[in-house]
């Protein structure tokens, strides 16, 4: 690990996220919403900082919630995104402002992301509304079927399981 990645896992107390990396619940909003489709009351909206390591990615998963990815300082991030219905993988840069970089992206609610480091580290932050609830937090290797249209779209991306 490098010097300025053990700086931020001691200097902002996170820990390690079960998708991999490290993280810290930063902000869940007191106030809370009943979301439409049917999920339990929870608050409006959380956010994390997470961070991820050269060699480390965070794993194939969903939540039910849309999700906001803000860069913050290190290398991008490469955000990984799987619709199974089309088949349809896409990767976008999340990081300083520059050729296919922005600092802002977003995975829309049920949706399969994976994302991992370009550089020697990538620190986010990451806003979900209505906010996160691990009961809806579900990795891609407890779903059989979206796994196997992955492996059948894009074989390659399995390494992030």
């Amino acid at each position: 690990m490098g010097h300025r990645v053990h700086e931020l896992v001691r200097g902002l107390a996170l820990a390690p996220h079960p998708e991999g990396g490290w993280y810290r619940e930063v902000f869940r909003a007191g106030r809370p919403v009943d979301p439409l489709d049917g999920r339990p009351r929870r608050s409006a909206l959380t956010a994390i900082y997470f961070l991820l390591a050269a060699g480390q990615h965070g794993r194939w998963h969903r939540v039910e919630s849309d999700e906001v990815w803000t860069w913050i300082e290190g290398g991008p991030l490469r955000l990984h995104l799987f619709e199974p219905a089309t088949g349809r993988a896409t990767a976008a840069l999340v990081g300083p402002v520059g050729e296919a970089c922005e600092p802002v992206r977003v995975t829309p609610a049920g949706v399969w992301q994976a994302a991992e480091p370009v550089e020697e580290y990538a620190l986010v932050s990451c806003a979900v509304g209505p906010g996160f609830d691990f009961a809806d937090f579900r990795f891609l290797e407890s779903d059989s079927d979206a796994r196997a249209r992955l492996a059948a779209a894009r074989p390659d991306l399995l390494r992030l399981n």
